[in-house]
């Protein structure tokens, strides 16, 4: 196992940077911190995105937490999925504790309470930031991929967003594409048909259905305007700190349909946004997000194959991701492969699929000579975890169990009155709190179908008018028979003939 020594010198030299740096707390041998021992971070791979695992109570969300903030320290702007509520104390100093100052001893580095600026965000009806994006934005592809749809209704989405291209019928929210899909099939049907072929009444049906299917987890509050710019997730306040932006989610927990469509946008908007960097000395945004397996879960094949693609994609913007969930399986392999710092919190076995869980977990860790990893991953206490990260130049450092460091800020919500007192000082707030319901396709194609109905009920009126006059010159034409019956001639003729008979 070696002395505590020989440790010292292999965590020192294993975790060595020339850059700057996180230090995320001190290695530990045989259950105890080697004070000194740092686990550093190196700034310039953070965009080689992440994991944060482990059972529950283990301390995931105090991670998440010591990472942003020191983040936010290094002037960094982040961004937290907070499903818990309880990440908002980020706002306030720690309180302190003598356990704190404890730890902070052992790991060899001082206890500094400290407030980070924070921005409060919403995708529902709670207070902060709303956040919102149009059905254009989307796009074809993307809309098509979150809704899970076979390739002939891909086409269609396809047809509907060309024909509002073509005729200047701007799709803001769902109920301006459902008017389209609508449209196609009924008072638009030939228009539609000439210019781009025939659509299917069955598959408009089914869009429609998986369209409402997404409005009943909340999509309709998420589709619209005003847009949310990503460049407002990277601003730096007064003091040089990078803004942590904290997205309420504790209302949508059962709904995972909103919550990865969210993230999908969030992700190929940053993406499209923002400029190639390739490997730079430090990220331009880090994205936490939390109960991860919430997108994996109910993600079709084809979503599945959109998120590697990003994850994959997006380092070389300075973006990195990092994922937070209870067990790395919960993570699809693909995914998995590409982070590249891994902090594995405490599991528990209880079952034999526990078992069988962390022993695959100890298969994505390097060897150590210095740990069993099988057997540290069920040891492991509250706020410590077996931590591997890459070097500065994207080599693995060595495997170290870390007694980790205490979040500078709160370990607790804000108060509703704290909580409020950061929404009334958000300029973001006031800046997307306007909802604005412009003209779009729905009032378009609305107005146009109103303007088509009248002029055919102008038709249809000026057609039984036309009847009307053509009866009414027939009925005043007298009958031939009936003209020479009672004329004159005719009636001294019969009145003649019947006095010759009286005779």
């Amino acid at each position: 196992m070696g002395t505590k020594e020989e440790f010292f010198a292999h965590i020192d030299k294993g975790y060595t940077t020339k850059g700057d740096f996180i230090i995320m707390g001190a290695g530990m041998q045989n259950g105890e911190a080697v004070t000194n021992a740092f686990v550093k971070i190196p700034l310039k791979t953070l965009n080689r995105h992440g994991l944060i695992a482990g059972a529950t109570g283990t301390g995931k969300t105090k991670t998440l937490q010591v990472l942003a903030e020191n983040l936010s320290d290094k002037g960094i702007p982040v961004l937290l999925m907070d499903l818990k509520g309880d990440l908002s104390g980020i706002a306030e100093p720690s309180p302190g504790h003598p356990k704190i100052d404890e730890r902070h001893q052992k790991i060899g580095i001082p206890f500094e309470p400290k407030n980070f600026p924070v921005e409060i965000l919403s995708l529902s009806e709670q207070d902060g930031v709303k956040l919102r994006a149009t059905v254009s934005e989307f796009g074809p592809v993307l809309l098509s991929r979150i809704l899970d749809l076979t390739v002939t209704q891909e086409g269609i989405v396809a047809v509907v967003f060309k024909y509002c291209d073509d005729n200047k019928l701007p799709l803001l929210d769902l109920k301006d594409f459902k008017k389209v899909l609508q449209y196609a099939t009924g008072e638009g049907k030939k228009e539609f048909q000439s210019n781009y072929g025939r659509i299917s009444t069955s598959s408009t049906g089914t869009i429609l259905r998986k369209i409402i299917e997404l409005e009943q987890q909340g999509a309709e509050l998420f589709f619209g305007e005003k847009s949310f710019e990503v460049d407002d997730l990277t601003r730096i306040d007064e003091n040089g700190k990078g803004y942590i932006n904290i997205i309420r989610l504790t209302d949508i927990q059962d709904r995972p349909k909103l919550f990865s469509t969210f993230m999908l946008s969030l992700l190929a908007e940053i993406y499209a946004t923002f400029p190639e960097q390739g490997d730079s000395d430090r990220p331009e945004l880090i994205l936490f997000i939390d109960e991860a397996h919430l997108i994996f879960k109910e993600a079709s094949k084809a979503l599945l194959e959109q998120i590697e693609s990003i994850v994959k994609l997006i380092r070389s913007k300075g973006i990195g991701l990092y994922f937070v969930t209870q067990n790395p399986t919960d993570v699809p392999n693909e995914v998995l492969s590409q982070l590249g710092l891994k902090v594995q919190h405490a599991l528990r076995a209880f079952t034999a699929r526990d078992r069988k869980a962390i022993k695959l977990t100890a298969e994505n860790y390097p060897e150590s000579p210095y740990y069993d990893t099988k057997e540290v991953l069920t040891s492991l206490g509250i706020g410590e975890a077996l931590i591997s990260a890459l070097d500065e130049k994207g080599r693995p450092t060595p495997l170290a169990a870390t007694l980790l460091r205490a979040p500078m800020s709160r370990m607790d919500v804000l108060t509703d009155s704290e909580l409020k007192a950061v929404i009334d000082n958000s300029k973001l707030v006031k800046k997307y709190g306007e909802v604005i319901d412009r003209e779009s396709a729905y009032e378009i194609l609305n107005e146009k179908i109103e303007k088509a109905e009248a002029a055919a009920d102008k038709e249809k009126e000026k057609a039984t008018t036309s009847r009307s006059r053509t009866s009414s010159r027939r009925s005043t034409r007298q009958n031939p028979v009936i003209k020479v019956l009672t004329s004159a001639t005719f009636i001294r003729g019969v009145l003649g003939v019947l006095k010759k008979v009286m005779r």
